[in-house]
């Protein structure tokens, strides 16, 4: 049997070595951590970096749509007036069972709905005529890419942005009123491809106005 040769001890690296190595890996995942994951996830930035290379704001959106879904999970709870762990359980169990009717139970259907298709630079505004405190569920999707949005509001002299958003493919939450008026989205496509949007509505409006 053949055994092949032995390495010399002198060509190892030395324990010095391994544990500079070993330090050097671990700081460049720190400063990983610190310049690029904390800021594009959790709108985290303390060196300022990510603010400097656009990920802060990437994890703001994402902050932002986290809390409004987390909110809007509360919501349904509150109304339902199950605890937490009563409303895990129960969709558990019926959701595997019958899982067509629990869904059509906690989500009914949307009131109104509309699909427009961006070519690349254009835009559209869909808006809701709302009473001041008036609230309205949505959900809007963007179809083969991205979209910039601006949700805002006007009328009576008053205008208001609640939030905007820069290549974004979905959002979902529930818009409140901030006074009498018309209240909804604006979209551009900024992308090199066509984007199809659809928006799904439903709640406190009297009218969904349309380009």
């Amino acid at each position: 049997m053949h055994n092949g040769n032995k390495p010399n001890l002198d060509e190892l690296p030395t324990s010095a070595q391994l544990i500079k190595s070993t330090i050097l890996a671990a700081a460049a995942a720190v400063a990983i951590l610190i310049t690029v994951v904390l800021p594009s996830e959790y709108a985290i930035d303390p060196t300022g970096i990510g603010k400097a290379i656009g990920l802060a704001e990437m994890g703001e959106i994402k902050t932002q749509l986290s809390e409004e879904a987390e909110a809007d999970r509360l919501l349904e709870l509150q109304k339902s007036g199950a605890s937490d762990d009563q409303s895990s359980l129960r969709g558990g169990i019926f959701g595997f069972f019958f899982p067509a009717a629990y869904a059509q139970t906690v989500a009914p259907e949307w009131t109104d709905q509309y699909s427009v298709t961006l070519t690349p630079g254009d835009g559209v505004e869909v808006k809701l005529v709302m009473t001041e405190g008036a609230k309205a569920e949505f959900l809007w999707v963007a179809e083969n890419g991205v979209v910039n949005f601006d949700l805002h509001g006007d009328g009576g002299g008053e205008n208001i942005s609640y939030e905007k958003g820069r290549a974004v493919e979905r959002a979902e939450g529930v818009l409140t009123a901030a006074f009498t008026g018309n209240h909804g989205w604006f979209w551009r496509n900024r992308g090199g491809q066509d984007v199809t949007i659809t928006l799904s509505v439903r709640g406190e409006y009297s009218e969904m106005t349309l380009p």
